[in-house]
């Protein structure tokens, strides 16, 4: 395949230095988060995450390198083999913490339902190109495009991770609402949704069920299912106006907080960068978003279109959810943050999903489709 140099004209450095910043911020909170702990395993665990930054950027790499227009014709091909891929972990994944969602390869260990993020944005890209309305979409044109969703959907709520689950919905009526519904069929899916939640309660394992309780009232199981809530709302309130500052979050570095290398790692930077460097840092995360929405709006057709829309919401949710969680206004669910939570699978993904970006920005002014 020959790489055209003069798509470097219209690379996006802006995207790419948004990326790679939040990514060096990740590494240095990392490092922080385990700086006081005696378990070598975790102490350099930030040293794993800048390897898989690294890792991540070659993929990033050859996600640009192939035109999106060629991904968008194999798109089902490759959905069909991360869902066969997401089918192994019931044969031959093995559990951690009651959930079976991981798959040892070569030393290296990897979350199947991750890439599945991606796949379902192209192949739902896919679908919308291949099945354009002018005027909105009934209910009925969506049952097949549910079922992309859906399949993969029912698959990791059995792992159990209800967390990823729900991502996929939003996900789903995000790429929804970008090509257009009727506003009945809107109106009827949404009551329809609402019917649904209270049935949505009895699929639950009873962990879940415990978090969603303990979301109420964290009081109720304060050194169990409420203990993560407790103490990341105490760490975050602890930051005040401007942080204790780099590697004094006494949260932290006492070891009050839990998983401050992966889910709560919002936590450690909130208390050691205090109110302001919480918002800097989601104005980052915020300005991201709509960078990528922007080159969604100039993409050149549907599919570049869709595909920069699907990865800008699937970054905008996790964000939404993590930093919700980690602030006690959403449930405990186990979403990473997007570049700064620990973490090989997300990392990875990630990075190939703004590869994908800068794959429809570089190729917006592109006349003919690949051969």
């Amino acid at each position: 395949m020959k790489f055209d140099r003069r798509l470097l004209f219209n690379f996006d450095w802006v995207l790419l230095s948004l990326v790679l910043g939040l990514c060096l911020i990740g590494v240095l909170n990392i490092f922080s988060a385990g700086f006081s702990l005696n378990d070598v395993n975790l102490k350099f665990l930030y040293v794993k995450q800048f390897q898989w930054m690294s890792v991540g950027l070659f993929c990033m790499v050859l996600a640009f390198s192939i035109d999106y227009r060629t991904i968008n014709r194999h798109a089902y091909a490759i959905y069909l083999g991360s869902l066969a891929v997401l089918l192994l972990v019931s044969l031959i994944g093995y559990a951690t913490r009651g959930s079976q969602r991981w798959i040892a390869f070569g030393g290296f260990s990897f979350q199947p339902s991750e890439p599945v993020k991606l796949t379902i944005i192209l192949a739902l890209a896919r679908y919308f190109d291949d099945h354009k309305s002018e005027s909105g979409y009934l209910l009925r044109e969506l049952i097949v495009p549910f079922f992309i969703v859906l399949v993969p959907f029912l698959i990791i709520l059995k792992q159990p991770d209800l967390g990823t689950g729900l991502i996929l919905i939003f996900l789903f009526l995000s790429v929804v609402f970008a090509v257009g519904i009727r506003w009945k069929s809107a109106i009827l899916s949404a009551c329809g949704g609402i019917v649904l939640i209270p049935l949505f309660w009895f699929f639950l394992k009873d962990y879940q069920k415990e978090r969603l309780l303990t979301f109420f009232e964290p009081e109720r199981d304060p050194l169990g299912a409420g203990y993560h809530i407790i103490q990341s709302v105490i760490a975050v309130g602890s930051g005040g106006l401007f942080g204790k500052g780099f590697l004094k979050g006494t949260q932290t570095q006492l070891k009050f907080l839990p998983e401050r290398q992966t889910d709560f790692v919002f936590s450690v930077f909130a208390e050691e960068w205090g109110f302001l460097g919480g918002m800097l840092l989601i104005s980052l995360f915020l300005i991201l978003v709509l960078w990528s929405l922007k080159i969604a709006v100039r993409a050149k057709d549907l599919p570049g279109n869709l595909i920069s829309v699907g990865v800008a919401m699937l970054i905008f949710w996790q964000v939404f959810i993590n930093i919700g969680m980690v602030l006690g206004i959403l449930p405990v669910v186990g979403i990473p943050l997007p570049f700064m939570s620990y973490g090989g699978s997300s990392m990875v993904v990630f990075m190939n999903g703004i590869g994908l970006l800068l794959n429809v920005r570089m190729r917006r002014f592109a006349l003919q489709p690949p051969l």
